[in-house]
């Protein structure tokens, strides 16, 4: 027990200690701000988060992502956060946040698919929305809406429908 001890004292004395493990973003596409779309309603979205898809999966297993935007609703990025199952899928709120707070977007757009082509919310949905629009409104980041995916195209809007 004490050699473990000590050879975890020596490898953390050797680690610089300003340094600690992070969330990292990068784009992989530099588009300028002035050439990035803007979005102005639930169709905008849902068309460009039903393109960001992959259709080879989009009916198979169920993923989360979310659109970054800047104050003018332009987008800044969209970043996978998660890919489950074919019912469900995990999604971390610090891990979220974490994105968020880092792109330094005022305003996001969640989204996740149901491989299953319904598109109504499930109460899990509708509980997550309201979880991180509450932690939202602690860093002045707004929820604009959250879209439900289907694999034909379709998609369902919670600010469209009065849940939001």
């Amino acid at each position: 027990m004490k050699s473990k001890i000590h050879e975890f004292q020596s490898k953390y004395s050797e680690m610089s200690k300003d340094k600690v493990n992070e969330v990292k973003i990068s784009y992989k596409e530099k588009i300028a701000l002035s050439d990035s779309p803007v979005i102005k309603n639930s169709a905008d979205a849902g068309r460009l988060l039903f393109e960001t898809w992959d259709k080879d999966t989009i009916c198979i297993q169920e993923s989360f992502k979310v659109l970054l935007l800047n104050n003018s609703n332009k987008i800044k990025g969209i970043y996978q956060l998660s890919t489950g199952g074919i019912t469900g899928t995990l999604v971390d709120v610090r891990i979220l946040f974490a994105v968020i707070l880092k792109s330094l977007s005022v305003g996001v757009i969640l989204s996740h698919s149901h491989p299953s082509g319904k598109l109504m919310p499930s109460e899990a949905d509708k509980q997550l929305t309201e979880k991180i629009k509450n932690a939202a409104a602690f860093f002045d980041v707004k929820v604009l809406d959250h879209i439900i995916i289907a694999p034909d195209g379709g998609y369902y809007s919670f600010s469209d429908n009065g849940i939001l």
